[in-house]
């Protein structure tokens, strides 16, 4: 070899070699046309992605996060549709409890038309001593109603066990321990045993037994027997029925 082939060898440097491969990588990237811009930098290793695969990657994050949006939404909406069922329900109910018990707690009046005639504890000679009830004066046939819900305890002729000067009659049994008693009916439509609801009927007005002519006579007692009256009138108007 000469000494001149020997410098021409020696004249070509790292750096050239270099250059040279990087003209080539670029020259490959421009004839396939991908448009990929990678630069690798043998010293520090780093590598950027190609602008499509970033795209992509972009796209799928915002896909994902608009899908738990959406789904976070859902969620909400079904558990305030939840809670406002309940809320619904429950005002429901509230409203519903009141008128509930006020029907249970009210009493009424025996009979609807009627006018207040012989009083509680009045004397005369219609009564071995005084008289032990409210006569309200209806003519026959008038429908008595159950002054308050209960269970009756006594029904049927000869005052219920009574006594014949009280007809047909009634003895209704309530919650609170009082006893209603209905008398001088024409015709009773309840029988011992049976559950009652305040203003139900229970029978039918009338003039049977010791009476002067078609009235209901009313009692309040203490227990289901004669002898245990107290003032009815009193005893209504204390639950707030007018009279």
């Amino acid at each position: 070899m000469s000494q001149r082939t020997e410098s021409r060898m020696s004249g070509t440097t790292p750096l050239r070699v270099r250059a040279a491969f990087l003209a080539l990588g670029l020259g490959a990237s421009a004839v396939t046309g991908t448009g990929v811009a990678v630069a690798a930098d043998t010293a520090s290793g780093a590598v950027s992605l190609p602008v499509s695969a970033a795209a992509s990657v972009q796209q799928q994050a915002a896909a994902q996060a608009k899908a738990a949006q959406a789904k976070s939404k859902a969620a909400a909406a079904k558990t305030a549709a939840k809670k406002a069922t309940v809320k619904k329900a429950a005002v429901k109910k509230a409203a519903a409890e009141p008128a509930a018990a006020k029907t249970v707690a009210s009493w009424i009046n025996p009979v609807e038309q009627y006018k207040l005639s012989a009083s509680f504890a009045q004397a005369g000679n219609l009564w071995s001593t005084t008289h032990s009830g409210q006569d309200f004066a209806v003519s026959s046939g008038t429908r008595v109603l159950a002054a308050h819900g209960g269970t009756v305890v006594k029904a049927g002729g000869n005052g219920a066990g009574d006594g014949p000067a009280y007809g047909n009659a009634v003895v209704i049994r309530h919650a609170d321990g009082a006893y209603s008693q209905y008398a001088h009916l024409s015709r009773v439509d309840v029988r011992i045993g049976q559950t009652v609801k305040t203003g139900q009927r229970i029978a039918l007005s009338g003039n049977t037994g010791n009476s002067s002519g078609p009235h209901l006579h009313f009692e309040i007692r203490t227990t289901a027997g004669y002898g245990t009256a107290v003032d009815p009138v009193a005893f209504l108007r204390s639950k707030g029925v007018r009279l």
